[in-house]
C-alpha cells in the first residue's frame, strides 16, 4: 500500500552519488590523499583497571618511520569540563592520555606515529606498558538492583501514572516476567577514520562521523580553539548507526597532527572498535502487566537495568519505549544503571526501543495467551486515543491500519493460535508478531540554496548521509520545493563550513534537513521573477527553522508499525530459521521509496539478528569481549535472511508542516520480539533471554 504522489517527493530514485561509490570515485576518510601524510597507531590498554606505571618508549623511538610516541607525560593537555551537544559533558575516554589511571579494558595508552600505516602497527605491538593492576567488576546482571539508580538521559528516566499496586490487584490477568538482552555492538562497514592537518592557522578533520558541527564543536572545546578555526569535513560515510560522533581516534589525530605539524590520519581496528566505538549495554528489564479478562490493561510497570562506565554515564532509556504503546489506567516506567569497570556505552540503533520493545511486546504476547486473545486483538482493544502518559493528542497514529493490513498480506487469519501443532518433517513451525514505534521528532537546522547562472540550483546544508541516501532525498525536496527537474540540483552535504544542521541521529535528520531546505528553496523560488537574468555569483536565500519549529503543535509524534515473522525450529538440534518476515509502517510522507525500503529491511534483518546472532560477552578475567571481530561476533548472513518484505500505509498529519516522518530506526523495532514469539508459537516454550541460540532452545525443551 504505498502512497501516491507528485513529483520528485515520492517516486522511486536510485542514489545520486550511487556510480561514485561502486566504480570508486567517492572516496572515504581512509582514503582521501594528503602530502607528507604519517599514521597513527592507538596502543590500548590490557588491564581492565590499575595505572600506567612506565612504558618503554625509546626503543620503539628508534624502529623504523617512527616520528614519536605520545602518551600521558608528553601529550597536548585537553579540555574535558565542557558541556557538549548532548547536554552533558564528554566521555573522558576522549580526553586522551590526561592521566596514568586506566578505567577499563582497552582504555587508550598511547599513540605510535610512523610514516607507514605498517611502521605504526609494528611500532604500536612492540610497545610494552607497565601496568600497577587492580580488581575490576565486569559482571552485569538483574541482581545488581541495590546499585542501581535511575538517570535523564534523552528520556526522562521515571514516568508514572496512576496507582500501579492498586491496579495490579485489581487485575484478573498478571504477567510479570523478567527478560534481558546482551551486550550488543554497532561495527559498520567503514572503520572510524580521521586525518586532522593545520593549514593556515586552521584545524582541518577528514572524518567520518554522523555530524560535522558537531564533531567540530567537541574538538573546539577540547582544545581550546576558537570554534571557526575548525573544519571537519566528512562526505561519505560508510554506516554509523550511533556509533561515530566523536571518539579517541579524531583526538589522537589531532595531537599529533598538532605535535608534528604535519597531517596525521589514525583509524580504528575492528578490534578496537569493540572498546573504543561504544555499544548498546546489555538490559534486565521487568514488565508487569495487569488486565481484565478481556485483555484490557489495567497496570502498565516497565523497569529497565543498564550498565555503564566509572567515569561516564551513559543510559539505554529501554523503559521509555512503553510510554507511547498501550492506554493502562497506571503506567509506571523507570530506566537505571550501574556503573561498573566497562568502556562507555552509546547511542546505537534505536536506543532504548530495540531492546524495551523486546520485553514490552514478549510481555503483551504472554498476556495474550493467559487471556486466550489473538496477539493482535489484544494490541488493539489497549489502541490509546492520546498519549497514554503524555496525555497529548497523536499527530498520526495508524497502527491499527498497519496491523490490518499485514495481517492479510501475512496470511494471520489462517493461523491456528495453539503452540507447537504445526510441523513441517523435523521443522516445527510458528509465526509471531509485535508492534514498532519510534519519536518523529525534528531539530532546527539552516540551510542555503543559490540559484546559479547556469540554471541550475545549489543546496548547501551540513546534513550526514551515513549510507540512508539522505543527499539523494534532499535533492528530490529542494527538486520539488523549486519545482525543477532533479538533474537541476545539486546537494553539498557533510562540511561543518556549510552551517549549523541537526546531525544524523534519532531518526530526524531528513524530517530536518528537510524542512530547512524546503524553506529556502521556497522562498527563493518565489522571490526570482520569471525570465529573470541570474548574475554570475548566483542569487542565494538562507533558512532557519528553529522558529517554526518552536511554533508546531505540541503532539506525540511518532513513526509505526507492525511486524510479523514465521520460524521453522529443529527440535533435536535447536535451531531457529526464520523463514518470512513482513513490516508494515506507517511514517509519513516517504520521499523516496527506493531507499526508504532499504532502510526498513534493514532494520527489520538487524532486529532477526538481535534476536538469533548478536551477543557480546565480557571475560570476567580480563574485562575484554571474547572474539572482538566479526568472527567471533555473529550477526545474520545473507542466508539467514530469506525473504523479507517492507511496505507502509497512507499516514498523513495535516498539522505537520513537512510530513516527513524517519524510517531508519523503527524497522528494528519489535523485529526481535516477533521473531521470539513466533519460537514460542512454533515451539510452545517462551524466551526471554536474547540470542535465541540453539543451546537455549535445546535447554528450555524445544520439542514441547
Amino acid at each position: 500500500m504505498t502512497t501516491a504522489t507528485r513529483g520528485a517527493v515520492g517516486s522511486a530514485h536510485t542514489r545520486v552519488e550511487g556510480r561514485d561509490k561502486v566504480t570508486g570515485a567517492a572516496r572515504y576518510a581512509g582514503e582521501i590523499p594528503f602530502a607528507e601524510l604519517a599514521h597513527g597507531w592507538l596502543v590500548l590498554s590490557t588491564v581492565a583497571r590499575g595505572r600506567v606505571r612506565a612504558i618503554d618508549t625509546e626503543a620503539v623511538l628508534g624502529m623504523p618511520g617512527v616520528l614519536t610516541v605520545l602518551h600521558h607525560p608528553n601529550a597536548p593537555r585537553v579540555d574535558t569540563g565542557y558541556i557538549g551537544i548532548m547536554g552533558v559533558p564528554p566521555d573522558p575516554t576522549v580526553g586522551l592520555f590526561q592521566h596514568d589511571r586506566v578505567l577499563h579494558t582497552g582504555w587508550p595508552v598511547a599513540l605510535v606515529v610512523a610514516e607507514t600505516s605498517e611502521q605504526a602497527r609494528e611500532a604500536a605491538e612492540a610497545l610494552v606498558v607497565h601496568y600497577d593492576q587492580e580488581p575490576h567488576d565486569v559482571a552485569f546482571s538483574a541482581g545488581r538492583d541495590a546499585e542501581a539508580y535511575p538517570l535523564d538521559g534523552h528520556l526522562p528516566a521515571v514516568v508514572e501514572k496512576g496507582d500501579l499496586e492498586a491496579q495490579l490487584e485489581a487485575s484478573a490477568v498478571v504477567v510479570d516476567r523478567e527478560y534481558t538482552t546482551p551486550e550488543e555492538h554497532h561495527n559498520p562497514m567503514e572503520p572510524h577514520a580521521a586525518t586532522a592537518l593545520w593549514e593556515g592557522g586552521r584545524l582541518d578533520v577528514v572524518d567520518s562521523n554522523q555530524g560535522t558541527g558537531w564533531v567540530a564543536g567537541e574538538l573546539a572545546s577540547l582544545f581550546s580553539l576558537d570554534p571557526a578555526s575548525v573544519r571537519v569535513r566528512s562526505e561519505h560515510v560508510g554506516g554509523g548507526f550511533g556509533s561515530k560522533g566523536v571518539r579517541a581516534h579524531q583526538v589522537a589525530a589531532v595531537m599529533a597532527a598538532t605535535v608534528l605539524q604535519r597531517p596525521v590520519r589514525v583509524v580504528m581496528t575492528r578490534r578496537q572498535m569493540f572498546s573504543l566505538a561504544g555499544y548498546r549495554s546489555p538490559t534486565a528489564q521487568r514488565v508487569r502487566l495487569g488486565a481484565d479478562p478481556d485483555g484490557r490493561l489495567r497496570a502498565l510497570e516497565h523497569r529497565s537495568l543498564n550498565q555503564t562506565s566509572t567515569v561516564h554515564e551513559f543510559i539505554e532509556p529501554s523503559a521509555g519505549a512503553s510510554r507511547s504503546m498501550y492506554a493502562a489506567d497506571a503506567h509506571h516506567t523507570v530506566s537505571r544503571l550501574v556503573r561498573l569497570d566497562v568502556p562507555t556505552p552509546t547511542w546505537m540503533r534505536a536506543p532504548g526501543e530495540a531492546p524495551g520493545s523486546f520485553a514490552l511486546e514478549s510481555a503483551l504476547d504472554e498476556l495474550a495467551e493467559k487471556c486466550g486473545i489473538d496477539p493482535i486483538e489484544l494490541r488493539l482493544r489497549n489502541e490509546p486515543e492520546v498519549g497514554p502518559v503524555s496525555g497529548l493528542p497523536f499527530g498520526s497514529r495508524n497502527l491499527i491500519a498497519c496491523f490490518r493490513e499485514g495481517a492479510r498480506r501475512f496470511g494471520w487469519a489462517e493461523r491456528d493460535p495453539r503452540p507447537g501443532v504445526r510441523r513441517e518433517g523435523r521443522w516445527l513451525l510458528g509465526t509471531g508478531t509485535a508492534a514498532a514505534s519510534f519519536p518523529a521528532q525534528v531539530m532546527p537546522s539552516t540551510a542555503a540554496v543559490t540559484a546559479e547562472a547556469d540554471g541550475t540550483f545549489t543546496v548547501r546544508i551540513n546534513a550526514a548521509d551515513i549510507g540512508t541516501g539522505a543527499r539523494t532525498a534532499l535533492t528530490l525536496v529542494a527538486a520539488d520545493a523549486l519545482e525543477v527537474p532533479t538533474d537541476r540540483v545539486l546537494v553539498r552535504i557533510g562540511d561543518s563550513d556549510l552551517g549549523a544542521a541537526m546531525i544524523a541521529g534519532g531518526s530526524m535528520g531528513t524530517r530536518s534537513w528537510g524542512w530547512a531546505v524546503t524553506a529556502a528553496a521556497e522562498e527563493l523560488r518565489r522571490s526570482l521573477a520569471p525570465g529573470a537574468d541570474i548574475p554570475p555569483e548566483g542569487v542565494t536565500v538562507r533558512s532557519n527553522t528553529a522558529e517554526a519549529i518552536g511554533a508546531l503543535a505540541q503532539k506525540e509524534r511518532h513513526s509505526f508499525g507492525a511486524q510479523f515473522a514465521e520460524v521453522a525450529v529443529d527440535p533435536a538440534t535447536g535451531e531457529v530459521r526464520v523463514r518470512r518476515m513482513l513490516g508494515i509502517f506507517a511514517a509519513g510522507r516517504i520521499v523516496n521509496p527506493l531507499t526508504a525500503r532499504n532502510q526498513l529491511v534493514g532494520g527489520m534483518i538487524w532486529g532477526l539478528s538481535m534476536a538469533l546472532h548478536e551477543e557480546a560477552v565480557r571475560d570476567r578475567a580480563t574485562g575484554g569481549v571474547y572474539g572482538a571481530d566479526l568472527a567471533g561476533y555473529h550477526v545474520a548472513a545473507h542466508a539467514d535472511v530469506p525473504h523479507i518484505e517492507a511496505d507502509w500505509v497512507d499516514d498523513p498529519d495535516p498539522d505537520d508542516p513537512v510530513g516527513i516522518k524517519g524510517i531508519g530506526e523503527v524497522g528494528i523495532v519489535g523485529a526481535a520480539a516477533a521473531v521470539a514469539n513466533a519460537v514460542w508459537h512454533a515451539t510452545g516454550v517462551r524466551h526471554r533471554d536474547l540470542p535465541i541460540r540453539p543451546d537455549r532452545v535445546l535447554l528450555a525443551g524445544g520439542d514441547a
